[in-house]
């Protein structure tokens, strides 16, 4: 039998050496790229990889001069790595944030330049991947990659899960990163995995993600379905838990790249949005090669090229003013208006080129467009359109002679002139230029996939190149003839003897060559040729061709073979399980040429009773491990084994679990102390031990109640809890401590709406609001036309914008509301730029209230983990001070954050109820009152006595007809007295017919009571909490107020 196989595979192999005796068959159009021309013109491909080589030089150069040089600046130790130092790397050319720093930008610019050669770890005397990352957010706790140190994610998808990717590819790139590359790895994947299993994909049994969403919360573990949908998603979440099992073997992240893909798979409208799509899809269709999985790449991969519904993206095709601009991506309108992004496409290259290694059918497809991409992306570049084409040349030329700093984008029409290279920062305000580093700066992905060959208009691809976490290979090229006629092409082959396989046909087309030698190409065809060691022994594995060992070509049809049954997963619904007990084992198998498979269970002790997919599995009477076998078998005789490990004990232990961990106090000065007292509990009641840390101050004490002694500097720090059982199970929680003096601050009241009737300020800065279909209504004490009610529709309270209303310094907001409903979108509040511009006020679709600041230095969130209830009046305030955000409920501060940097401007008005102009998408509904704005930040004690007034105002809309309430005892225990000390002073009259109202410190009324007669009630007040309360009593003619104590 061995025997007749070398027979077989000298006779193919000689076959092979003859040349391209098999046609060029089973290559998939593209219909989007067929649209494009086989030779764009006018023709003219730069060299890429030595653009990236002096961009990197450029921007990385600190001591660079001229208008807005140096681009690049070393800055202090990071928020999350304060060990380290850190960079800064402008976005744009003239930036407005000269301290911001993205990492969209900084990461892909690390990874382009390494792929050119640059070595960013030891480059200009400086470790720029060590100072790059501090953009891991370790120190808030939500362990992944984000766009700015201290962000959270939750935002928008592709600015938070790119940043991982492109870590990830460092990480390949540069194996020896250290400990805390490696920590950050397996934390980004397992962060990635949780959230996949919080999205549904789950393996008892076997259900995929689902992943339509705007974002994820990855700290609270929750998404985010406000605005426009990101499904593209599932890609890079594939892409980095499939190369997380490649380089861990951790069969868990696995399934979470099976659980993201099958979303994709499963999917049926287009999701491509920006540029997470090409990576699931090259995921997928190395899966496919590499495992044996049938996602369809065809239908993927279209996806990336034609245009989607979400926001019009996808590839461009067409001539612009003359210029082919076929390939470039972006939104591809196909009506005149289309909008290319240098990023896209040059990170769609860099995900698609080396897809066909593994999915050769589209070789033809890739290479055509890559030509296009390769050929138009140089209109991105200053001096290859007219001065009067780009809105920055003067700036380029007296700046930039060698033409590396690219725009953000290109135009197809802009004040009637076509094409035009341009951006959205000079019109958003974000930057004097729109000549963009975060397009720019990966262009190095290109530069190493691109190189010219001895015949114009050919370019030979490395689809190795890009291929991160990929297996052994030898070096493979992509080569498209765009020629109606067959063209041959010199080839450097190697200084060592070598046969060249050739993939779409399956052939060596030469054998035993080194140095240069001639390719022959078809017209208007694709080789895929591969540099084999000479004589290397083939042999096949199923789908894969080997020389010695190597895969060659991912899709052979020399040898016949049936795909063998795969086990996906083979998990117990409890493990581990107590003597006596049962559980189901779910078996989830997939075989893609074969219905039909047996099942063989077995097991060395306990019982499985059923058969098929799903049996049930009987614990053993004795302690110890159980391993569970099955054996697949489909029809062919294939199969594939799984051992599953059980454990059998006689409890099952559970961890502890923490409840609350409080403080006596919201914050203290430096060197005062305060009480942290933690709350938890054991299920089995175990003992459990109190492990306490920090990252400043001091502290006593061993229990679960600490006494911490803040340090003497100002700060925000962490005190963390390790709660232990005593079968070494733990749970660990965190709080932050605010030390920080709150010295006295000056400023002025800006504009203050209390809404009597209309929504004029009273300030005296005359910053009158237009009420646009917001009702004047009852407030909560049922004062008449004292507070505005906003249908969530179209309603909202417009304040055109004034110098008055931009100041920088800081900022108080404060306000009453209450909130009818609460959708499961964000609901805005108020808004002054909303979020992109300056600053705004709003409810989370998880009920909580966010408040949102953008500074010269960045953009933050904040918010209160407590959840908004409808129905009920809250008090709000939120301070910014240029050093830290803060975010108050009814008068008590609840969480703060740092930030720093001069608040934004903007030119939008500022809003009640609605987020910017001709957006109501984010329209609150329900009622607000008392809005007020300073130009400062109130320490806490202000805040504290704008609530107390704001209770005062709420309840006693008319103080001057209010009388004082004697309320005995006070404190109070049971029965409380509730007195007039005046009788009315007009009639000399008891009241009658009286109203009497207890509310709690949030305004809600806990206790009613009607038709009451005579200056003295009795109330009961059994079962109420302890706490602050306030007492009103109206009647015809009597309004009165009083607050008490119940102990």
């Amino acid at each position: 039998m061995a025997l007749d196989c070398r027979i077989v595979l000298c006779f193919v192999t000689t076959l092979w050496s003859a040349g391209f005796l098999f046609s060029q068959s089973g290559q998939i159009a593209l219909p989007r790229v067929e649209l494009m021309p086989n030779q764009p013109t006018p023709y003219n491909v730069r060299n890429w990889k030595q653009v990236a080589q002096r961009y990197d030089s450029f921007v990385y150069d600190l001591q660079k001069t001229g208008q807005y040089l140096p681009l690049s600046s070393l800055g202090p130790g990071g928020v999350n790595y304060p060990q380290n130092p850190t960079f800064r790397l402008h976005t744009y050319v003239g930036t407005n944030s000269p301290l911001g720093n993205e990492a969209i930008n900084v990461m892909p610019s690390l990874v382009a330049a390494s792929l050119v050669g640059a070595d960013k770890t030891n480059q200009f005397g400086r470790n720029w991947l060590l100072m790059s990352q501090d953009f891991f957010n370790k120190a808030n706790g939500e362990n992944i990659y984000l766009n700015n140190a201290g962000a959270s994610s939750g935002g928008d998808w592709w600015y938070d899960l790119m940043p991982n990717v492109f870590f990830y590819q460092l990480y390949d790139l540069y194996p020896n990163l250290g400990t805390e590359a490696n920590y950050q790895f397996t934390t980004i994947a397992d962060q990635f995995l949780a959230a996949v299993r919080a999205m549904g994909g789950s393996d008892a049994p076997w259900e995929p993600a689902y992943m339509d969403y705007r974002a994820w919360k990855f700290k609270a573990m929750q998404p985010n379905a406000n605005g426009v949908h990101e499904p593209e998603a599932a890609g890079a979440f594939a892409w980095v838990l499939y190369n997380a099992w490649k380089e861990t073997g951790n069969p868990e992240y696995l399934k979470g790249a099976e659980w993201s893909i099958e979303f994709l798979n499963n999917w049926t409208s287009n999701p491509s949005y920006e540029l997470q799509l090409p990576y699931g899809t090259y995921t997928a269709a190395k899966m496919n090669a590499e495992l044996g999985t049938n996602y369809n790449i065809q239908k993927m991969v279209n996806w990336s090229f034609d245009r989607g519904p979400l926001r019009g993206w996808g590839t461009i095709v067409g001539t612009w003013g003359g210029f082919d601009v076929d390939g470039l991506v972006g939104e591809a309108n196909d009506a005149g208006n289309d909008y290319a992004f240098q990023l896209n496409g040059v990170q769609q290259a860099a995900a698609l080129v080396p897809m066909v290694r593994y999915d050769k059918r589209f070789a033809r497809a890739i290479g055509k467009w890559m030509l296009n991409l390769s050929n138009a992306t140089r209109l991105y570049y200053p001096g290859f359109l007219p001065a009067n084409l780009q809105d920055a040349s003067a700036w380029s030329s007296a700046n930039d002679p060698q033409q590396v700093m690219g725009y953000e984008a290109l135009r197809q029409k802009f004040q009637n002139l076509s094409p035009f290279s341009t951006g959205d920062a000079v019109q958003g305000g974000w930057a004097a230029t729109n000549l963009a580093l975060y397009g720019t700066g990966s262009i190095g992905y290109l530069g190493a996939i691109v190189e010219k060959t001895n015949v114009d208009k050919i370019l030979k691809l490395d689809v190795l190149k890009t291929d991160f976490y990929g297996s052994e290979a030898y070096p493979t090229y992509l080569i498209y003839n765009s020629y109606p006629t067959a063209q041959t092409i010199q080839f450097a082959a190697g200084n060592n003897p070598a046969d060249i396989y050739e993939s779409l046909t399956e052939a060596f087309v030469l054998q035993n060559v080194s140095g240069t030698v001639n390719l022959n190409i078809p017209a208007n065809q694709a080789i895929m040729v591969t540099i084999c060691p000479a004589g290397g022994a083939i042999s096949f594995e199923k789908n894969k061709m080997l020389v010695n060992g190597v895969v060659v070509d991912f899709d052979q049809h020399t040898q016949t073979y049936t795909n063998a049954p795969r086990i996906k997963a083979l998990v117990a619904g409890k493990n581990p399980l107590e003597i006596g007990d049962s559980t189901t084992v779910f078996a989830t198998v997939e075989d893609t040429d074969s219905g039909q498979i047996t099942y063989e269970w077995s097991v060395p002790s306990g019982t499985i009773s059923g058969s098929g997919a799903n049996v049930l599995f009987h614990a053993p009477a004795s302690l110890g491990n159980v391993e569970i076998r099955l054996i697949t078998t489909d029809p062919e005789g294939n199969r594939d084994t799984a051992i599953l490990q059980m454990t059998i004990v006689a409890e099952i232990n559970d961890a502890p679990q923490i409840i609350d961990i409080q403080k006596s106090v919201a914050y203290v000065a430096p060197s005062e102390s305060l009480q942290i007292t933690c709350l938890a509990t054991d299920e089995n009641n175990d003992p459990l031990t109190f492990e306490w840390s920090t990252t400043g101050g001091t502290f006593t004490g061993t229990s679960n109640v600490i006494e911490w002694t803040a340090p003497a500097t100002e700060g925000i720090f962490d005190v963390t809890v390790k709660v232990s059982d005593d079968q070494g199970l733990f749970a660990q929680g965190t709080t932050k401590i605010l030390v920080k003096n709150f010295n006295a601050t000056s400023g002025d009241l800006i504009a203050h709406y209390p809404f009597t009737g209309n929504a004029n300020d009273v300030s005296g800065n005359q910053l009158h609001g237009q009420a646009n279909g917001a009702i004047l209504t009852t407030d909560q004490n049922g004062g008449q036309q004292r507070a505005y009610y906003f249908n969530g529709g179209t309603q909202n309270i417009t304040v055109p914008n004034n110098p008055l209303l931009n100041f920088q310094d800081g900022i108080t907001l404060s306000c009453w509301f209450k909130a009818n409903a609460l959708p499961e979108k964000e609901s805005f509040l108020l808004s002054h730029g909303s979020w992109q511009n300056r600053w705004k006020l709003s409810i989370t679709p998880e009920k909580y209230l966010r408040w949102t600041v953008n500074t010269l230095n960045g953009i933050a969130d904040l918010d209160i983990d407590v959840p908004i209830q409808t129905d009920q009046f809250y008090h709000v305030a939120a301070t910014y001070d240029e050093s830290l955000l803060a975010l108050y409920l009814n008068g008590n501060l609840h969480t703060y954050k740092v930030l720093s940097g001069k608040i934004r401007t903007t030119t939008f008005p500022f809003l009640m109820g609605q987020m910017l102009p001709a957006q109501p998408e984010y329209n609150f509904k329900g009622v607000m009152d008392a809005v007020k704005i300073y130009d400062y930040a109130l320490p806490p004690d202000g805040v504290k006595s704008l609530f107390e007034e704001g209770v005062s105002g709420v309840l006693n809309p008319s103080l001057s007809e209010t009388q004082t309430l004697e309320l005995s005892p006070n404190p109070v225990s049971d029965m409380l007295t509730v007195r007039l000390l005046n009788i009315d002073r007009v009639t000399q009259s008891h009241p009658v017919n009286s109203r009497v109202q207890i509310l709690d410190l949030a305004g809600r009324v806990v206790l009613e009571q009607q038709g009451l007669s005579g200056e003295v009630i009795d109330l009961d007040l059994k079962g109420f909490k302890s706490g602050l309360y306030f007492v009103v009593l109206q009647s015809e003619s009597v309004r009165g107020m009083g607050k008490f104590v119940k102990i």
